[in-house]
């Protein structure tokens, strides 16, 4: 009977150690949303870096906002490090207050997110939402957008919509980042009126002269934000040492601009402007890796400065 006994525990303990092998094989690649955002492409490197530094593999795929929230309910996805707010509400709606995605930490404060103008523009006159309609032939009633599906385009059909600021007959052009940031600085060289999408942080704030956000859109865009790591339900119970570093990752608006414009400037891939940026300030990798460890349960530290 003990023999049987003992036979049996052994079995069930073999049993638990297979599943909890699976359970943590199954953390092992983080799987990532990169809608083509370049703030987003820089967290997403500094993330991947430290994933890959410390065993982890990190898949990132390049997908529109609502598939990678789509992504994130049915478990297709696992990590989001873009839950723009208030620019995202919509989203947090439908999937984060029902329970089915997971806003798991803010991961950047202070952000803005609004239509913008260049300085000649703005020194033209148009300061608000409500100036745009004033110079609406100058303007040719386009608005400059980003790429299909974005809650901020979202926000900027609805006020089309509604005529609001009298913008009913405006028309909102989508296009990806970078395709709507070479025909604001093709109309600034011109120096033609021109209004898009305007974030920060973002190299944009420095590479168009005299930038200026417009107020009056608070309502649908609000005055500053924040940015929030989201997350599969679950996530965080199954895979927990990820997630306590998913919960150290807090970004700033300086060390996002520095990746960011090192990227433009050097021409070098966000995951080398990452290495740069944490080679000349190696303390936050304390803060970063603080309780995280290795795949195989080794500090995080010394793992991740042998990969600097």
């Amino acid at each position: 009977m003990n023999k049987l006994f003992t036979t049996l525990a052994v079995g069930v303990l073999s049993m638990s150690s297979v599943a909890a092998f699976a359970a943590d094989a199954s953390c092992n690649t983080v799987r990532m949303a990169d809608p083509g955002w370049s703030d987003i492409a820089a967290t997403n490197a500094t993330a991947g870096f430290l994933l890959d530094s410390l065993g982890y593999k990190a898949k990132i795929d390049t997908l529109a906002v609502p598939i990678a929230y789509g992504g994130l309910k049915d478990g297709q996805l696992d990590v989001f490090l873009g839950n723009w707010m208030p620019a995202q509400q919509g989203f947090y709606d439908k999937f984060i207050a029902t329970g089915a995605v997971t806003q798991y930490a803010k991961n950047l404060e202070g952000t803005e997110f609004t239509l913008a103008v260049p300085d000649y523009v703005y020194d033209a006159g148009v300061h608000n939402f409500a100036d745009l309609q004033k110079f609406a032939d100058k303007f040719h009633k386009k608005i400059y957008g980003i790429g299909s599906g974005a809650p901020a385009n979202a926000s900027i059909q609805e006020i089309i919509k509604k005529n609001e600021f009298d913008l009913g007959d405006w028309k909102l052009v989508e296009s990806s980042e970078q395709a709507m940031l070479a025909e604001v600085q093709r109309n600034v060289k011109k120096k033609e009126f021109v209004v898009f999408l305007g974030w920060t942080p973002h190299p944009m704030n420095v590479q168009i002269k005299g930038m200026h956000y417009l107020k009056g859109g608070e309502k649908y865009f609000g005055d500053t934000g924040s940015v929030y790591t989201v997350t599969r339900k679950g996530y965080a119970d199954a895979c927990p040492n990820v997630a306590k570093l998913l919960s150290n990752l807090i970004f700033t608006q300086d060390m996002e601009n520095s990746v960011m414009q090192t990227v433009v400037d050097q021409k070098v891939s966000n995951t080398q402007a990452v290495k740069t940026w944490l080679k000349a300030n190696p303390a936050v990798l304390d803060k970063w890796l603080d309780g995280v460890k290795t795949v195989d349960d080794k500090d995080a530290l010394p793992a991740v400065k042998a990969k600097l």
